[in-house]
């Protein structure tokens, strides 16, 4: 099996080869796909606003929160947490980051009651493969901590499959899966 590194490594060269114009479809198609996505009004939900060649959730989280949503984005604290600020329309947007942005320190810290989480790679089992900073996982472990169980959902594209991530003891599988393709259950608990 190749390692975590090579894996991030030669799958996100793949995703960073797709053209602007792709990424924005396919971008579009995920928040289509996302429709299919039950939750009551007034859920809590974490997206984020993309770096690099990541797929750009913006009009996903438009469209959740015209289906009463409440949104909020990751922020990271120092090199170890990050927390899920409030995202309402309008609010000015600081750098918050590893190149992310995100609302500044006077908005509400939420939990997430749906995590949609950026990453590198996925495979068929629902493991993942984060950029390597652990942020996520640790941002699972504390939420669970506090008896909250949020529904794990990666958001990527199709090309960022693989077929086996190494995954370790600490490592949270996914529920659900957003791609162009669609969205789609990968854990045995739903």
């Amino acid at each position: 099996m190749d390692s975590k590194a090579s894996i991030r490594a030669a799958i996100l060269a793949r995703r960073d080869a797709l053209a602007p114009g792709e990424r924005i479809e396919m971008s579009l198609a995920m928040a289509e796909a996302a429709e299919q996505l039950h939750f009551e009004p007034g859920t809590v939900i974490a997206g984020y606003l993309p770096i690099r060649s990541e797929p750009d959730l913006r009009p996903l989280l438009a469209r959740f929160r015209a289906r009463s949503a409440r949104l909020c984005l990751p922020v990271v604290l120092d090199r170890e947490t990050i927390v899920f600020r409030d995202f309402v329309r309008g609010a000015e947007l600081v750098k918050t980051g590893f190149g992310t942005s995100g609302p500044g320190p006077v908005a509400e810290v939420l939990d997430p009651d749906i995590l949609l989480m950026p990453l590198a790679s996925f495979d068929s089992s629902g493991n993942r493969l984060g950029y390597g900073a652990g942020h996520y996982d640790r941002a699972i472990a504390k939420l669970r901590s506090m008896g909250r169980s949020p529904r794990l959902i990666g958001a990527a594209f199709s090309l960022q499959q693989t077929d086996e991530v190494p995954a370790e003891a600490h490592d949270v599988p996914l529920d659900m899966i957003l791609t162009e393709q669609g969205l789609r259950s990968l854990s045995q608990s739903l």
